[in-house]
């Protein structure tokens, strides 16, 4: 696949990139979508935003669908963060929020939720993520009289996939609203919903494996689910723009989450990309096995003092599509590795590998070779 990313690697042939599950390269068909943002906007001027919701975000919404096994494509609406999404879902439930979670969860929701406790405005119980073999048992007991909840399908510090999302839901009480934060989920784990599809809030955006870069998140609401958001813009009233405005009306598919203006362009990234895999009949299966192995090639290549400190445990059923050391020295790894032109990550002691479909097996015999040259 490398041959549908050259932009990304003709700019610099040298760097070996292995972060994908933070920063995904972009292929080629987004350059393109990128520019007829602009001449999209010098065409058409102040009729863009007529263009942009009824062609460009139907073609985003219908290829995000497919790839969820949601039924209804017009439950989605977009943003230019997650965070943005999040915090517009919790206007709509009430102040102080009882919020039931993990202590594994991504930045965006972690710092946001510890700074509305520091403000009393949620109560907020952390379920452990470790042992994972417990985890689904234990975050389902833990469920109780709570306004949220919230958890990742796959957990950004170790990789670790929350089994049988569909299975977990239908176990959770029926009251409280369900988030789950698919950002290291979607287009990295097959990914089904169409089951559970009238029950949960699904979260996830374009700038990690959806490989489109950065502003183009989603949220899909479930229909009669917070039909009123407290934190609201003029786009979630675009289909009644031009009538007299009497009170604050709302639509009842996704579009009641969007909010104020914001930067399109990642919208047609993201509905360029999702053509183009439908076109090349990718599907997540096919990634999600091609990238475990490549795992598995780097693994039989790594020394058994680094692969002996994998999160989750080698033997696991599942990861998501990077890997997870735990070492002390996780932040001069990175560094050193980065110096030798090899791309990964760190958060703490936790040093992170992820992989894509623009690699093959020679990028991880040179990655071993510079593990080799950067740690003798």
């Amino acid at each position: 696949m490398k041959e549908h990313f050259s932009r990304f690697f003709d700019a610099d042939p040298h760097r070996l990139h292995f972060a994908a599950h933070s920063h995904h390269p972009w292929p080629d068909v987004t350059f393109d979508a990128h520019m007829a943002a602009w001449e999209t906007a010098a065409l058409l001027v102040d009729f863009k935003w007529d263009y942009i919701f009824d062609r460009v975000v139907p073609r985003a919404q219908r290829g995000v669908a497919n790839i969820l096994g949601l039924p209804d494509p017009s439950t989605i609406a977009f943003a230019a963060s997650t965070h943005t999404l999040l915090t517009r879902l919790v206007s709509a439930l009430p102040t102080p929020t009882r919020i039931l979670t993990t202590d594994a969860e991504f930045h965006s929701a972690a710092r946001q939720f510890r700074r509305w406790e520091e403000a009393s405005v949620a109560s907020v119980d952390r379920v452990p993520a470790q042992p994972f073999a417990t985890f689904p048992e234990r975050f389902i007991a833990a469920a109780g009289d709570h306004d949220l909840i919230f958890l990742s399908q796959v957990h950004f510090d170790s990789g670790y996939v929350t089994p049988d999302i569909n299975t977990l839901v239908a176990a959770l009480p029926s009251d409280p609203v369900v988030v789950v934060d698919g950002y290291h989920g979607f287009m990295a784990v097959p990914t089904d919903l169409s089951a559970i599809a009238d029950r949960i809030f699904y979260l996830a955006g374009g700038y990690k494996y959806a490989m489109a870069g950065e502003g183009a998140c989603f949220l899909h609401a479930p229909p009669g689910w917070l039909p009123r958001p407290v934190d609201t813009g003029w786009f979630a009233g675009f289909d009644t723009m031009t009538e007299d405005q009497t009170g604050v009306p709302y639509p009842l598919h996704g579009g009641r989450f969007a909010g104020g203006t914001f930067d399109s362009t990642g919208v047609f990234r993201l509905g360029a990309v999702l053509e183009w895999v439908e076109g090349l009949e990718l599907t997540v299966e096919g990634i999600h096995d091609h990238v475990r192995g490549l795992q598995d090639d780097l693994l039989e290549g790594l020394p058994e003092s680094l692969t002996s400190t994998l999160l989750p445990e080698r033997a696991t059923q599942d990861r998501g599509n990077f890997l997870t050391f735990v070492l002390e020295d996780a932040g001069e790894i990175h560094r050193s590795m980065a110096a030798h032109g090899v791309v990964t990550d760190y958060r703490a002691n936790r040093w992170r590998i992820g992989m894509g479909i623009y690699q093959d097996r020679s990028d991880i015999d040179r990655f071993v070779s510079v593990w080799e040259t950067a740690n003798p």
